[in-house]
């Protein structure tokens, strides 16, 4: 049953908590419950699954609950909001990824033209070499609190509803942004939409994602495989800024290549890729994989959004993660290395017009 946990309070709103019953079969994998946090945005802080080889086990990297209240609001961010999306499961809104600029004296913000706007985004990330560059990441929702929060269980299924109103985020974006943001938790999926609306005079773009750390709850990282149905990689400038040259590279004959069926172990490769070209099924579905075989534990990643163009994942080797985002945009859309009219998956609302994100999370056996 959906329920506020009032006894703890993130970001200012109480932190909500979907349950799902334990399954009657011990040997099928199945979800019990998934933490989400209104006052950040709706960032998913932690879901729980059943697995037959292990028992209850959180599928995200988070702190536990007890913890979290100190880990977000107690170690304020040198940006508001930046914590979201170094745990659990942020949603990125109204951009994913990285926006370059012109960085402000105080080093503070960026200044960049959107849809031939001039925009003062958050410098809130960057490279950590010396002299590396500042830019924008992952959005501007990230700390926001919801004009709206509705619970509703039914048979089989718990479900929460937050409601965002965020406007032209403090004047930082053009036109203006109405989001409904949804969970639903059943045994066999999670589901997460995300759903956003042009509520002003002029065009929106937007750029929606999700930044969720999946654990790997055995390991070693070596051995856990992936299967990215892209047939291209956006090439970078390097692992540090990570910004993209505007070069699209196929990934068939390179160790990019996550697509054939099963996917492919991750060894030592570093990975912080945007995946593009993606391969939909008859259905329009993206579907991605996550493997852990000494955990006997396999998650499936489903976005059937037709926004969805890209998938971003970040795997460093000494980490037993995999961070795995379907979203609508590669790095830097507004760049001028992608040429002119280059098409890098941002939608342009009309006033009026909406935009949805959907990723379905699924367990099985591998």
């Amino acid at each position: 049953m959906a329920q506020e946990d009032r006894s703890i309070e993130i970001g200012g709103a109480p932190v909500v908590t979907l349950e799902s019953p334990a399954p009657a079969d011990a040997d099928r994998p199945a979800f019990l419950s998934a933490q989400a946090l209104p006052g950040r945005g709706m960032t998913t802080l932690q879901i729980r699954a059943h697995l037959p080889s292990r028992g209850a086990t959180d599928l995200l990297e988070a702190p536990p609950l007890e913890e979290a209240r100190a880990f977000f609001d107690e170690n304020p961010d040198e940006f508001q909001g930046n914590r979201s999306y170094l745990v659990g499961g942020a949603i990125l809104l109204p951009y994913a990824n990285r926006i370059r600029g012109r960085l402000a004296p105080d080093g503070r913000t960026v200044e960049t033209e959107v849809l031939g706007r001039t925009v003062h985004l958050p410098a809130n990330s960057g490279g950590r070499r010396p002299g590396a560059e500042r830019y924008s990441m992952h959005g501007l929702l990230l700390d926001a609190r919801p004009d709206d929060l509705r619970h509703r269980t039914s048979d089989g299924e718990d479900r929460v509803t937050a409601a965002y109103r965020p406007g032209d985020f403090g004047g930082r974006w053009p036109s203006a942004t109405e989001v409904t943001i949804e969970n639903v938790l059943r045994s066999d999926s999670f589901t997460l939409t995300v759903t956003a609306r042009n509520t002003g005079g002029g065009p929106l773009p937007l750029g929606i994602g999700w930044h969720p750390y999946f654990a790997l709850p055995a390991g070693p990282r070596q051995q856990a495989r992936m299967r990215i149905p892209a047939r291209g990689r956006a090439i970078v400038n390097d692992y540090d800024e990570v910004l993209p040259t505007g070069e699209v590279e196929p990934v068939a004959d390179t160790p990019y290549d996550f697509s054939m069926p099963g996917g492919r172990s991750l060894g030592d490769l570093y990975l912080d890729d945007c995946f593009v070209d993606l391969e939909r099924t008859a259905a329009g579905e993206v579907i991605a994989e996550v493997v852990d075989p000494a955990a006997a534990y396999g998650l499936r990643v489903v976005a059937d959004s037709p926004f969805i163009r890209a998938i971003q994942v970040f795997a460093p080797p000494h980490r037993q993660i995999v961070v795995l985002e379907p979203q609508f945009n590669r790095a830097d859309p507004f760049g001028a290395q992608w040429g002119e009219g280059a098409d890098t998956g941002m939608a342009i609302l009309a006033p009026g017009e909406s935009a949805f994100y959907s990723a379905r999370l699924e367990l099985f056996v591998p």
